[in-house]
């Protein structure tokens, strides 16, 4: 893995040294401060730069477009909430997607099975274990953004989501998120509205560079990333983990962001 990860500053690989007690401490300050923490040059920047190369036919032919509409909870209706409430307003997300199983030989691939790897972000988040998904679509993903393109306004359904930018564009491709502005007990449906009508002043935002692990807490802060500008796309990594093992997608789930079913 030493090829891959910047193991001299991030020390994956010795969890009882002082120096891998001090990072986790750091990621747990960050993540309790803002929700997300960042390690810029997690991933060498050679590494992300040849794999962006090596995978850029595979997108041009292979992927899946996810284009659609979509509001920002990805479900067509919410309890408590008329069909037209503001809060249920839509929005195009599009992008282009190569899944798990067309990654096998990949450094992605490689981080997302490191043990060490998913030992860490359970230290960080204070869990037992994590586990790798079953689903050979969703376990871990490549998204390309290109001129136009955008992840638009949702909050995850996993309590966390790990990322690895491969790619940024020449403008555009800006990640905002607006920390906390839900819980558990309070969906606060007029919050959801005034962000989404730009009226929220906690709103902000947040550019990484190539090489960056960001793991961000985003089921309860809502978070898009802006359209894309500019010839060079947007490329990143997107590696899902579970507090439990097995974890599949439901045919209906991998139609809609995969276009097609495991088999």
């Amino acid at each position: 893995m030493r090829d891959i990860v910047n193991l001299d500053q991030f020390p994956l690989d010795t969890p009882h040294s002082d120096a891998y007690a001090a990072l986790v401490a750091r990621c747990q300050a960050d993540l309790a401060d803002g929700g997300m923490f960042n390690l810029d040059g997690f991933l060498r920047p050679d590494v992300a730069q040849a794999e962006v190369a090596r995978l850029t036919p595979v997108i041009d032919t292979d992927s899946f477009l996810h284009a659609r509409q979509h509001n920002i909870y990805f479900k067509p209706q919410i309890e408590g909430l008329a069909d037209d409430h503001p809060a249920l307003q839509t929005f195009e997300t599009s992008n282009n997607t190569i899944c798990a199983d067309q990654l096998d030989g990949s450094p992605v691939a490689d981080i997302y099975h490191w043990p060490a790897f998913r030992t860490f972000l359970a230290d960080v988040m204070e869990k037992p274990a994590l586990f790798p998904m079953k689903d050979r679509l969703a376990a871990y993903n490549v998204m390309r953004y290109k001129e136009g393109q955008a992840l638009n306004w949702h909050f995850d359904r996993s309590e966390f989501t790990v990322t690895l930018l491969l790619q940024a564009p020449d403008a555009g491709g800006v990640f905002e998120y607006r920390t906390d502005l839900r819980t558990a007990d309070d969906p606060n449906f007029d919050g959801v509205v005034a962000l989404l009508n730009g009226e929220d002043p906690d709103l902000q935002q947040m550019s990484v560079v190539p090489g960056t692990l960001n793991v961000f807490r985003g089921v309860n802060t809502p978070h898009r990333v802006t359209a894309i500008k500019g010839a060079t796309p947007r490329v990143i990594a997107v590696l899902t983990y579970f507090e439990r093992p097995d974890v599949e997608f439901s045919n209906t789930e991998q139609l809609g962001f995969y276009g097609r079913i495991a088999r």
